[in-house]
């Protein structure tokens, strides 16, 4: 709540805040702001702020702001525009505002990067009193006036004679406790200091009270502000910054520029894949002010092949100034940013393949998702994704090229199951079972017209299976029949084929909705009478069942349908299902790691006593 005003005389007045401040200082240090270390950027913001309302007063004035710390005390030093005691009183002592004066005062600040009046008590988070000198540009016969905080709540303010020629600005002064020694030493001050202000459109310099030069903070601006000879130069420049911001060297960097907010930068494409869905954290300034390091909003889901540093003029930041507030205008900006990725990647596809093939090598899986929502890019691209087929690794367009029938299993492990059959037998599969990848091979026709595409049905694939003789078959019936009783309990059928390559003994066509479909009706049997039996029954249909189809091309085989021996060929028939299971790389049950278990065992027994 703001307090009454001071007495005009030069006396010192003790008053006190209209707040329990160390209540308001935990408040801060625990639930606003991150670290402590956000004191000096508070400092920095208001010396700023101070700057932009001097230029306004005085347009070619030549102001900026200095930093010192000796280890004794931080100080910071403006050329702004400095404070009367009236805005000592207004800014400095007034913890609370109502809603409607608040929301003036941000409509008046409105070039300002502070909005929310609070910055300044952020600097009780290092130091128990704050001391600040002030006399104002735009009142040149204003004296100078004096204000000291306390930690215990209390402050002063008072009026300097006019002998104390002060020039217009401000100086806000620190002595830090014992216990923020690791916030206030000059090397950690100098880090923060370009940590927060290295793009700031002012000149700072740091003090360390060596003697030495002041150094500055902010030698350069943006290498997107400056201007370089040629092209290469400056995307060279750029790719430079991005490397000593980041700590990678990008695969290219993206230029961004959005004049209806003011935003510039860099996307830097990362030259590694990273996880679907992993967002990175982008590194935003506003006015020239670090507002974050992980501002993961700026961005779209599906762009975290990149990383992102923008310095913008309209976005709006949280009371913590640590990350934006969403709001149309960062909905905007986001779109605005996704678009030009997009631009990006059709420049590539349109004038660089070489840099295409390199990023659709590292991140194929960010384009896919792209191209699942976005039309445009899917056309641009989709013929240019790798996709894992029977082919081998290889792009849509190049497998289209042999196979004018696109088949596209639904999981990886049934594509496992049937790869080297199907190869054998000249389908043309591709697997599905990746995400994106079945959606986006159904999408194939839209780009390649010629093309079809179909989900790969187990029948499709016996289809080409070949069968033996008759007089084969007869042979080996008895055999199947005891090989079907030994494999009922998974519900699985024996059947005998060739096909090739000879090497593979037998194959399991089974698909995941058909393993379900026979775990609901097992389960439906077994509540059966109860009311969840009665909700599966009602729900019942004929169960799928699996197929092992065993190859007569196989030497193993050929001597297994030849077996005599009853209890032996029921062991050879679980042990050919069971290579066939770990064959498709699908997870095992219980049962089937038994039967695995037992079916070797069983054999080996045979053969030694068979030896012995």
């Amino acid at each position: 709540m703001p307090l009454r005003d001071t007495s005009a005389d030069h006396a010192a007045t003790d008053r006190t805040f209209q707040v329990d401040l160390r209540g308001l200082v935990d408040l801060l240090s625990h639930h606003l702001y991150s670290s402590p270390r956000v004191y000096l950027r508070e400092l920095l913001q208001n010396a700023v702020d101070a700057l932009t309302a001097r230029h306004a007063v005085e347009p070619h004035g030549d102001f900026g702001i200095r930093l010192y710390a000796d280890g004794k005390v931080v100080r910071v030093e403006d050329d702004g525009v400095g404070l009367t005691e009236a805005d000592v009183h207004t800014f400095l002592a007034t913890i609370g505002r109502s809603s409607k004066r608040a929301e003036r005062i941000a409509e008046q600040r409105a070039d300002f990067i502070g909005q929310f009046g609070i910055g300044l008590l952020s600097c009780f988070l290092v130091a128990d009193e704050i001391h600040v000198l002030s006399r104002s540009a735009r009142t040149p016969d204003a004296p100078a006036v004096e204000w000291r905080g306390r930690g215990d709540g209390s402050y002063t303010v008072r009026t300097l004679p006019a002998s104390a020629r002060l020039r217009p600005g401000t100086t806000v002064t620190l002595t830090p406790r014992s216990d923020a020694g690791e916030w206030t030493r000059p090397q950690q001050v100098h880090a923060l200091a370009r940590h927060f202000g290295s793009l700031l459109r002012h000149p700072v310099t740091f003090d360390d009270g060596s003697g030495g030069a002041a150094a500055p903070v902010n030698p350069e601006p943006a290498p997107w502000a400056r201007s370089f000879p040629t092209p290469g130069a400056r995307s060279r420049a750029l790719a430079a910054y991005g490397e000593e911001v980041f700590g990678f060297t990008p695969l290219d960097t993206i230029e961004l520029d959005l004049p209806a907010v003011g935003l510039k930068g860099i996307a830097c494409v990362l030259p590694e894949a990273v996880p679907a869905g992993r967002r990175h954290g982008h590194r935003v300034h506003v006015k020239g002010m670090l507002l974050s390091e992980q501002a993961e909003e700026i961005l779209p889901e599906w762009a975290f092949f990149v990383r992102c540093v923008v310095d913008a003029e309209s976005l709006r930041p949280t009371a913590s100034r640590e990350s934006l507030y969403e709001d149309a205008t960062l909905a905007a900006v986001r779109d605005a940013l996704a678009e030009r990725l997009r631009e990006w990647i059709a420049r590539a596809a349109a004038s660089d393949p070489d840099l295409l093939g390199r990023f659709l090598q590292t991140h194929h899986l960010a384009v896919k998702s792209l191209a699942v929502h976005d039309d445009e890019i899917l056309r641009m691209l989709l013929p240019w994704l790798p996709f894992e087929t029977t082919d081998g690794h290889t792009t849509l367009d190049e497998f289209a090229r042999t196979h004018r029938t696109v088949l596209v299993t639904s999981s990886v492990e049934e594509f496992r199951q049937v790869a080297a059959i199907a190869s054998a037998a000249g389908l043309g599969v591709v697997n599905g079972g990746y995400t994106y990848d079945r959606e986006l091979v159904h999408r194939m026709p839209e780009i390649r017209p010629e093309v079809s595409v179909a989900d790969l049905d187990p029948a499709t694939l016996t289809a080409h299976l070949d069968p033996v003789d008759r007089e084969t078959e007869l042979a080996a019936a008895p055999y199947l029949a005891q090989a079907r009783d030994a494999l009922a309990v998974f519900d699985c059928d024996v059947a005998l084929r060739t096909f090739q390559p000879a090497s593979a003994p037998a194959l399991l066509v089974d698909s995941r909705e058909a393993r379900h479909e026979r775990t609901r009706s097992r389960l439906a049997r077994e509540q059966e009478g109860g009311l969840w039996g009665d909700i599966l029954g009602a729900l019942r249909q004929e169960a799928p069942r699996a197929q092992l189809i065993l190859n007569q091309l196989n030497p193993l085989v050929r001597t297994a349908v030849a077996i005599d021996e009853p209890e032996l060929a029921r062991t050879s028939a679980e042990a050919l299902y069971g290579q066939a299971v770990m064959l498709s790389r699908r997870p095992l049950r219980p049962a089937e790691s038994s039967l695995i278990n037992r079916s070797f065992l069983d054999l080996l027994a045979h053969a030694l006593r068979k030896d012995s």
